[in-house]
Order: C-alpha cells, then structure tokens, then sequence
C-alpha cells in the first residue's frame, strides 16, 4: 500500500467518525427534544443504510488492513444499527411501563385517596362509636344507679308497709275489740230499754187505773151531790166539783 492511499484511507474513517458523531448528538438531541424523536432516528438510520446500500465502500484496491477496518466498520455499523432498532424496541417497552406504571401511579393515588376518604368516615364512625359507647357507658352507670335507687326505696317502702300492716292490724284488733264491746253495751242497753219499757208498761197501767179510780170517784161525789141538792130545794142547786 502506498502513503496515498493510506492517507485516503485515514481521512475517509475520519470522516466516517466525524459523520457517525454527528449522528449520535442529531439522535441524542432528538430523543430529549420532542416525542418523535424515536420515528426520526428510525427515519436517519434507514436513511443512512440506504446511503450506505448506494454508496458502498470500495474493497477493491485495499490492503490487508484498510480492508479489516472497512469490514470492522460495516460490522459496527450493522451492530449499531440492530442496537438502535432494539433500543427503540426497548424505549417502546419502556414507555409502555412508563404508560402503566403512571396508569398504576394513577390508579394508586386515587386508592389512596380513597383510603384516606374511607379512613376519614372511619374515623368519623369511631368517633360517633366512641360517643354512642360512652352514652352507653353512662346509660349503664345511671340504670344501675336508678336500680340501686330503686331497690333502696322498695325496701324502705315494704318496711313502711310492713309497719302499716302491723299498724292497720293492731287497730283492726282494737276495732274488733271495741265492736264487741259496742255490741255488748248495745245488748246491755237493749236489755235496759225493755226493761224500762216494761216498768213504763206498769206505771202506764198504774196511771190509768188510779185515773179510772178516780173518775169512780167523781162520779160518786156527783150523784151524793144532787141526791143532797134535792134536799135542800130552798137553796139553790149547787154541784161539787173536784179538780183533776
């Protein structure tokens, strides 16, 4: 190989290395810049492997060594180009994960926020629970309270009533006592009064047979004094008369 064609051979891989360059910060740039930038690599890839397909390097006339490094070259840039097709693959997959894990970030945020709804009415509940508990507690403290109440004022109310029993059944005694005794000094009484009623009986007889006697009487001394008025007819008539 001569120095020419040496110098070719460098200066054409320089240029191969400068294009190549260029072409990875026009990708890098593209992939930051916009969501297309993967359509557009594809696009500069193919465009590249068609200008390769119609511009192929010349293996003609080549040493050993430039001969190696244009097969290197080509072998690089096929590795490169199924690496970019798979990284496109990749960044597919990736932005499909990407797509689902937002979709999960999504979803998880709004559980979560469902969550935290739910713990709210939870914690709203409880505290309700806790209310209703203690009332229940209260109600609890107050029946047994009421029960304590309860059974100390029935057991003061069954010894007055106790007492009133004794009470009712002592007068109920003295009652009964003193209606017999009642009933005995009627029956005395009674007895008396019939007594008296006879006894009356008798001065009632008494009374009208002295008043009969006496009527007996009247009538004598009036027939003596007109029989002693006919006697003295020279006096006037006079007639006696006893008062009753």
């Amino acid at each position: 190989m001569t120095k020419d064609s040496k110098n070719k051979s460098i200066d054409w891989l320089k240029g191969v290395l400068s294009k190549q360059n260029q072409y990875e910060a026009s990708i890098n740039v593209q992939h930051i810049s916009s969501e297309g930038a993967d359509d557009l690599l594809i696009e500069e890839a193919v465009a590249i492997e068609s200008n390769t397909q119609k511009q192929p390097f010349s293996k003609d006339n080549q040493d050993k060594v430039s001969l190696d490094l244009i097969i290197s070259l080509e072998n690089m840039l096929n590795d490169r180009q199924l690496t970019i097709f798979k990284n496109k693959d990749l960044e597919d997959q990736l932005y499909t994960a990407n797509e689902m894990i937002s979709r999960l970030k999504h979803d998880q945020m709004k559980k979560d926020q469902i969550i935290q709804e739910k713990n709210k009415e939870i914690s709203v509940v409880e505290g309700k629970l806790t209310k209703k508990q203690m009332s229940y507690d209260q109600l609890i403290e107050d029946y047994k309270e009421y029960q304590n109440n309860s059974n100390n004022e029935f057991e003061k109310m069954t010894n007055q009533l106790e007492k009133e029993v004794q009470k009712y059944n002592k007068l109920n005694d003295i009652s009964t006592k003193t209606q017999y005794q009642n009933m005995i000094k009627i029956k005395d009484l009674e007895e008396k009064i019939r007594d008296l009623e006879i006894e009356n009986q008798k001065y009632v007889e008494q009374y009208h047979k002295i008043l009969d006697e006496k009527n007996e009487l009247m009538k004598t001394i009036n027939d003596f004094t007109e029989r002693m008025s006919f006697s003295f007819s020279t006096k006037p008539a006079t007639s006696v008369t006893v008062p009753e």
